[in-house]
């Protein structure tokens, strides 16, 4: 469905002399997503995850100097592309809850993402509601304003934004931050149940934990490189599956795999 290839970014700057400098943001990426798996796109702050959603849903500031290739179902996405499918066959579900207008209920925003997806008004007011409750939100929520909703709440609205439209490939970015474990595994159950629909889904994250076992491949990126995707069932006993050594240190540095630090012993 989704095809990356050669991606390379970089950001035009200038110094205090006006001397132009290249900061390099990522380096050839070349990574895929079929319709009914879940891509988990994992590494620390900085590794260029979100970096890589924004370059796909074309919404880089204007100093980004873009290379490669992008291209949804065999066709190069372009600005004109962009519009058309953005909110109608591509949605985000985006990292800040600030992304909620402050001035329009919560109901509100999530019937206009379904109307923006094409629905008519009277489907777009049905799928509004049942997006709601089938995360776990009450009918009084859909008449609050982001404020008086919790942070919880408000990460599942976005989430419900980008299930009403049924778009084909959902990018869901950290959208378990802050989130406790029961609230984090039901939007990830929600974002696996769209995969098993047959939508794609990738799901940028710092937690490869949580995303394990719901995700079909991990992406492991650092430094904004691609290192490898693995299958998420070779994140397993000592990973000696994994063929990346990055991702293999990453699985084995986890504190509930009991590594021991390099240097010190084990605990009895």
């Amino acid at each position: 469905m989704l095809e990356i290839e050669s991606l390379t970014i970089h950001f035009r700057r200038y110094d205090g002399l006006w001397r132009r400098r290249s900061v390099a943001g990522l380096t050839d990426v070349t990574l895929d997503v079929t319709a009914g798996e879940v891509l988990a796109v994992v590494g620390s702050s900085g590794a260029g995850k979100s970096l890589l959603a924004h370059a796909i849903l074309g919404i880089l500031p204007r100093n980004a100097v873009i290379e490669g290739q992008i291209r949804f179902e065999g066709v190069g996405l372009d600005a004109a592309s962009l519009r058309t499918l953005r909110g109608r066959r591509i949605a985000l579900v985006p990292q800040s809850i600030a992304h909620l207008d402050p001035l329009a209920r919560v109901g509100d925003q999530v019937r206009w993402a379904a109307r923006r997806a094409g629905l008519p008004r009277g489907r777009a007011a049905e799928a509004s509601a049942a997006a709601l409750h089938e995360l776990g939100l009450h009918e009084g929520v859909a008449e609050a304003y982001p404020h008086a909703v919790s942070g919880g709440m408000a990460r599942r609205v976005l989430l419900a934004t980008a299930m009403v439209g049924h778009a084909d490939l959902v990018i869901a970015d950290e959208p378990t931050d802050g989130l406790d474990p029961a609230n984090a595994a039901l939007v990830l159950r929600h974002l696996r149940g769209l995969a098993d629909s047959g939508k794609a889904v990738i799901l940028v994250t710092h937690d490869l934990v949580s995303a394990l076992p719901f995700a079909t491949r991990v992406a492991v990126m650092r430094h904004g490189a691609l290192l490898g995707i693995e299958r998420a069932d070779d994140f397993s006993a000592d990973g000696a599956g994994l063929r990346s050594p990055y991702a293999r240190a990453l699985w084995r540095a986890l504190p509930q795999n009991e590594f021991a630090v390099p240097g010190e012993p084990r605990d009895a």
